[in-house]
């Protein structure tokens, strides 16, 4: 979600992946895929910037899970010849 302000200065979060387009008319108006509309103080250098720093996180985010999971299945696996259940306890 990225934060942006109305022109009454309320702040309101939004899925920036609904916006379906950003125009500055000068004001800035933000246009979902729903047809609701908003008009906000941030300009529209500014509400690109934010995507762009929402969209950036989502991917390094995905990035340290994947690596995470992968150190994790990269602890080597017990020798399948051997017996997992050690002769002085059966």
């Amino acid at each position: 979600m990225i934060v942006l302000t109305r022109l009454n200065r309320s702040r309101f979060a939004v899925n920036p992946d609904l916006i379906e387009r950003v125009q500055a008319t000068p004001d800035t108006t933000i246009i979902m895929v729903d047809g609701a509309t908003f008009v906000v103080t941030e300009t529209m250098d500014d509400v690109i910037a934010q995507i762009v720093r929402f969209r950036a996180g989502v991917l390094a985010t995905a990035a340290r899970l994947v690596e995470r999971t992968d150190d994790e299945t990269s602890e080597p696996l017990p020798d399948e010849t051997s017996d997992p259940v050690p002769e002085a306890e059966r």
